[in-house]
């Protein structure tokens, strides 16, 4: 479990101690709605106590660096990692978790659409003694029909085959103690699905509900062709059942085929020898064709991912770091 209150309290009031809170937030062309964003966050946290925000900056065109650079004058808690180009939002989130120090993390989209204002409960159920507490959406204003089904959907199919249960509805979004950001840590797959790595690590867990809101200001980079690929690493990361499915489709096939050919080899016996028919002959021949490629398909996204692992490169690479000057001790 988590540490006592007043060891808490005395790691942050000794000369050389971290904040209590680091809250994570990976942003890509967020320039418009950080001012907005900070300024709530801040509300929120200062009566909790210690705290410190680490921005990244995953590779934004918008100027995004530069507004939180500007942010940062004003506020000493500020923290500004950025990253040499876009490595993706579930990189940027374990940029800023390599980079955390507080006895707590919480990562939060900058969008808006995570309010902060959902923290406290957060922290409240944190210092019951829960390692990890979720965010669990309980409406999801502001997007589509579409987006919702698809969304639940996913998180039913992960539930049922997957090796580890994601909680359902649940974004990235959550607070982690700091023995849970350490065990993520560990973790260093290419190929990161973040709500996969949050669950796998264990430790007790526990929800909170709210409400999501509306995008605050410009506009989501989720298409649903990422989303898809997000999907995808979710999967091939999770669970091996896409090659089963593979497997027991080639057997079906391969049954199927056995009775087709008995069948021909008696009617042949019985009526002599018959010409088949071309549409039936072409119909059979894409069937199987299709079959070998899906299979085959299936088999090149394991094999790529292992493929990539082998590399082993970097997760990311920093452009810049600038440690908010609480953790560094410089005075405002």
């Amino acid at each position: 479990m988590n540490c006592p209150m007043l060891d808490v309290a005395h790691r942050f009031f000794s000369p050389d101690s971290a904040p209590i809170f680091s809250v994570v937030i990976p942003a890509f062309n967020e320039a418009a709605g950080l001012p907005a964003f900070h300024a709530r966050l801040r509300a929120v946290m200062d009566p909790l106590g210690g705290w410190e925000a680490i921005y990244i900056d995953d590779g934004s065109t918008d100027g995004t660096r530069a507004v939180i650079e500007r942010l940062r004058q004003d506020d000493p808690r500020i923290a500004v990692l950025s990253l040499s180009r876009n490595f993706g939002k579930e990189i940027a989130t374990t940029a800023g978790l390599d980079h955390a120090t507080g006895d707590a993390t919480i990562v939060i989209d900058a969008d808006l659409q995570d309010p902060p204002e959902v923290i406290p409960l957060l922290v409240a159920a944190w210092r019951q003694g829960f390692d990890m507490v979720n965010a669990q959406r309980r409406a999801r204003a502001g997007e589509t029909r579409l987006k919702r089904v698809t969304a639940h959907l996913f998180y039913k199919a992960m539930r049922h085959a997957g090796r580890v249960k994601l909680p359902p509805d649940t974004g990235d979004f959550r607070l982690m103690s700091r023995r849970v950001v350490d065990a993520v840590a560990q973790l260093r797959e290419q190929h990161r699905f973040m709500k996969g790595l949050f669950a796998w690590v264990g430790f007790p867990t526990t929800s909170v509900l709210y409400d999501r809101a509306p995008r605050h200001a410009g506009e989501t980079k989720w298409s649903y062709w990422r989303l898809w690929n997000l999907a995808l690493e979710g999967i091939t990361g999770f669970t091996v059942m896409p090659l089963k499915i593979a497997t027991y489709l080639g057997l079906a096939v391969a049954l199927l085929s056995v009775i087709y050919g008995a069948e021909v080899v008696i009617k042949t016996l019985l009526r002599g020898n018959e010409v088949a028919g071309y549409p039936s002959l072409m119909t059979v021949i894409l069937f199987l064709g299709g079959v070998q490629l899906m299979t085959l398909g299936v088999i090149g996204e394991y094999l790529g991912r292992v493929f990539n692992e082998t590399k082993r490169r970097p997760l990311y690479l920093v452009d810049h770091f600038a440690p908010s000057r609480v953790r560094s001790g410089v005075a405002e």
